[in-house]
């Protein structure tokens, strides 16, 4: 049993419920950030990494650095397109368009495939895409946090290496990474962007990422400066080169007591196969939108194949509001999400289901949210006919 003050359970999208383990963590002394007991755990911490993203290659960096997952965007638009590029972004909510807006920031060219809420672009449509221009770099969103719409990478990836061999494949995995399968090597990706707070179970305050050899180098040959300093893969790259290597190394100040939550959360991860993790999820996924469907509620994403296996975003009622209804579930001690999709705001509500509230036994979380979303319908009037 969690030895955490009585709380309501926080079942949004991130940040999530966490271990025990993972906020004792938080709590070590303070600690030099190139001191010995410090570059031990940060080294630790990037080779766990290669791990949860499934990639042996050597070639492959890992990146751990302050700041949120939006920090993955920028580290990706300041080192790997150059003002003017093109840059292909497969539009499936609120985030795919944050991605595009910063990557137009810095100058990027961007063409988007988009589609309609609660669905994603098909593969005919890219290829079409694709074929129009030479794309220097494409992103997807694996789930975007706005619909609960989850992306098909492996088909996707064979797509891009045969029609655009020389496009980069990003993915924002803020919402996927650790509940999701992200093959990295298999699925010959390039970039995962994702943060701490979410199905990797630490609190929030960290940037996490994984970049092919393939984007490093182009990183590095790039033909005028990256456009940021502290987003910077020339500043950056060799710090977690050295960190890996169990070397001092110094840019910028990271933050020891997160690395360590992180490092704590990683190793319960791996603790277990992955493959075991992500059927977890999928099992606890399939219940709850069983029970969403039970009382008569549809779901954003309509497509069982784009349905994510963290979250579940779901419409209501006609006559139910969220704004009638989240205050109802925050009452019954149980934290929903509102909706941010512009175009459908107004008319659903996300559940996050990741990490410790799916995987920890001792936990009744799932349950408790089942039973208070029905019963707050209920109270707002509304009955399955």
């Amino acid at each position: 049993m969690s030895t955490q003050p009585a709380h309501p359970a926080l079942l949004i999208p991130g940040p999530i419920e966490f271990d025990d383990a993972v906020l004792q963590s938080m709590g070590h002394f303070s600690e030099s950030h190139v001191g010995p007991g410090f570059i031990s755990v940060f080294g630790d911490t990037l080779s766990q990494l290669r791990k949860l993203f499934q990639t042996t290659d050597p070639a492959s960096q890992p990146f751990v650095i302050s700041g949120s997952g939006t920090l993955g965007w920028d580290l990706v638009s300041a080192n790997l397109v150059e003002a003017g590029d093109d840059v292909l972004v497969l539009q499936s909510g609120y985030f795919s368009d944050g991605f595009a807006d910063c990557l137009t920031t810095y100058g990027a060219i961007v063409t988007q495939v988009k589609a309609a809420p609660g669905s994603r672009p098909q593969l005919d449509e890219v290829e079409k895409a694709l074929s129009a221009k030479n794309y220097k770099l494409l992103t997807v969103t694996h789930v975007d946090t706005s619909t609960g719409v989850l992306s098909e990478l492996k088909k996707l990836s064979e797509l891009v290496h045969k029609v655009s061999p020389d496009t980069l494949i990003v993915v924002d995995g803020v919402c996927s990474v650790a509940c999701e399968e992200i093959a990295f090597d298999d699925w010959k990706l390039d970039g995962v962007v994702t943060a701490s707070q979410k199905a990797i179970g630490c609190p929030a305050g960290l940037s996490i990422s994984m970049f092919s050899g393939r984007a490093i180098e182009r990183s590095q040959t790039r033909k005028t400066p990256p456009s940021s300093y502290f987003a910077s893969m020339k500043n950056w790259t060799p710090i977690m080169k050295n960190y890996e290597a169990k070397k001092a190394s110094y840019f910028a100040t990271p933050s020891p007591q997160l690395v360590r939550a992180l490092h704590t959360a990683l190793t319960q991860i791996l603790d277990k196969p992955l493959a075991e993790r992500f059927a977890r999820h999928r099992e606890a996924s399939d219940r709850i939108k069983k029970a969403v469907a039970e009382l008569g509620l549809q779901q954003v994403a309509a497509n069982p194949d784009d349905q994510a296996h963290g979250m579940t975003a779901m419409y209501l009622p006609e006559s139910v509001k969220p704004t009638d209804i989240l205050p109802i579930l925050g009452k019954k001690g149980v934290v929903f999400a509102g909706g941010i999709h512009k175009e459908i705001a107004s008319r659903y509500i996300r559940f996050g289901h990741m990490g410790v509230s799916v995987l920890d036994p001792s936990r009744n979380d799932i349950d408790k949210a089942l039973t208070a979303l029905k019963e707050a319908l209920a109270e707002c009037g509304h009955s399955k006919a």
